[in-house]
């Protein structure tokens, strides 16, 4: 399992995955990119945060590396056809479990402004929104709940300049947020988290919203990839269509 430093060889592999974590990865902006020859290449895995994606021709050693390589107890594999699959499950075995996800248009003259700004300016009573700074990133990287919001940028100076995000305060506390997970090129991968016990009171249709229209103004897409129907009917009513679903598989460590 090699790193990758030459792209333009694995490109092939990705051409027709519209994911925009591998496009972040393609494009050199984060993430990296993993071969099994450098020279001759016959699969490849681009792996951004949690998320790994096989593609290729199935290969054994990429899949058994890739946890150890990037030194995570968890991790989403996302493999790029069956064969993959019946590969990484049968592996990891126990360790292995797969679930659905499901994938959104990306189209960007999709959203009703109106809309999304009433659902961003819908806040409780003594709620408040704001753009994530140094101070919100700090906040955000100190609690379990929220740290995927930022996580995935090395420090708040790349932050600021990669990333995007909206939070949700009360009593000088962040209760939700929604934010870059990724970015890409042409926009960012959109990450969204509530505390527990401030669930169901509309923030997070709020801090999406939020986000969105930050976006939207500055010429970025917003994309969506849901995790569970939940999230998708959440995407949905933020304007998003269906595109369809796809399986990915949850990697735990054998010693976690």
């Amino acid at each position: 399992m090699v790193k990758v430093r030459d792209r333009k060889g694995i490109w092939p592999f990705f051409e027709s995955w519209e994911e925009t974590m591998i496009w972040s990865c393609l494009q050199g902006i984060m993430g990296e990119l993993y071969t099994d020859d450098p020279e001759k290449p016959t699969a490849a895995v681009a792996r951004l945060g949690d998320f790994a994606f096989f593609a290729g021709e199935p290969n054994l050693e990429l899949i058994s590396c890739v946890p150890e390589k990037c030194g995570k107890q968890f991790m989403i594999f996302v493999p790029q056809n069956t064969v993959w699959r019946t590969m990484i499950e049968g592996h990891y075995g126990e360790q292995a479990k797969t679930i659905l996800r499901f994938a959104t248009k990306k189209e960007r003259d999709m959203f009703d402004r109106e809309q999304l700004n009433s659902l961003a300016t819908r806040l409780p009573a003594g709620y408040e929104m704001c753009l994530i700074d140094e101070e919100i990133y700090d906040r955000c990287s100190s609690e379990e709940w929220s740290r995927d919001l930022v996580s995935n940028f090395q420090n708040y100076e790349e932050y600021h300049r990669l990333g995007l995000g909206v939070a949700v305060c009360r009593d000088g506390r962040v209760v939700s947020g929604a934010s870059s997970y990724s970015r890409y090129q042409e926009g960012i991968e959109i990450e969204i988290d509530t505390k527990e016990e401030y669930r169901r009171r509309g923030l997070a249709s709020a801090c999406g919203a939020g986000l969105i229209l930050e976006c939207l103004k500055r010429g970025l897409y917003p994309s969506w990839d849901a995790h569970s129907r939940q999230s998708l009917s959440l995407a949905e009513k933020l304007g998003y269509q269906y595109s369809h679903e796809y399986s990915a598989i949850e990697i735990w460590k054998a010693d976690r």
